[in-house]
């Protein structure tokens, strides 16, 4: 692991698209591995962890603390109205970013360059500085918009990692599928991780224990 990368550490953001379990699990790992992470939620965001896993919006620092306090990495939590956060000034270093999952407005905005809250505005600074950005879009199907805001973040350097799990490795849980994901995220990071069975030319394999 590379020590500058964990003092500078990683931004997550989760947009009210489906598949909050993708951010979260990224989250986790990036804390088990020791790195920072800044946490940005929008209200849809908040909303989606609540149908999707059973999470509480009333008390969101303290959920958090409670999901992920066990872990080594330090957790800073920015409301999504706080655009005086630290992530919000391409003065603060952090190594970059990724919103997981992504909404196709959140995609809009950035595509567009609106920075009218923290989320949007942290991925802007990403964009300005150079640093590493990623979407991960959950939506289907995908129309002409959509895919055309798409390429142009896409020509800007910006990584996209839909949300389009494979079956080579044989998945047996729902947990295996996430990993795949989140696994290819860390990939484009170039953090190493073991939380899927890479392709190994067609022999059987199983997956690697983390």
């Amino acid at each position: 692991m590379n020590t500058e990368s964990a003092k500078r550490g990683w931004v997550v953001g989760i947009t009210g698209a489906s598949g909050s379990i993708y951010g979260v699990r990224l989250i986790e790992v990036l804390l088990q591995q020791g790195y920072p992470v800044h946490v940005v939620v929008s209200n849809a965001g908040w909303r989606v962890l609540g149908e999707e896993l059973g999470w509480s919006a009333g008390k969101r620092e303290q959920v958090l603390q409670e999901k992920f306090g066990e872990h080594p990495g330090q957790l800073h939590y920015h409301p999504i109205a706080d655009i005086g956060a630290t992530i919000a000034s391409g003065s603060y270093q952090v190594e970059g970013m990724v919103i997981a999952p992504c909404s196709m407005g959140t995609l809009s905005a950035v595509a567009s360059g609106a920075s009218d809250n923290l989320m949007t505005r942290a991925a802007d600074v990403m964009l300005k500085e150079g640093r590493t950005l990623v979407l991960v879009p959950r939506e289907t199907p995908l129309h002409a918009i959509h895919l055309e805001n798409m390429l142009k973040l896409a020509r800007l350097g910006v990584k996209m990692i839909p949300a389009m799990p494979a079956f080579y490795f044989q998945p047996q849980t729902i947990a295996d599928l996430v990993d795949f994901q989140v696994g290819k995220i860390l990939d484009s990071l170039r953090i190493e991780h073991r939380l899927f069975t890479r392709w190994n030319g067609g022999q059987s394999a199983t997956k690697n224990s983390e």
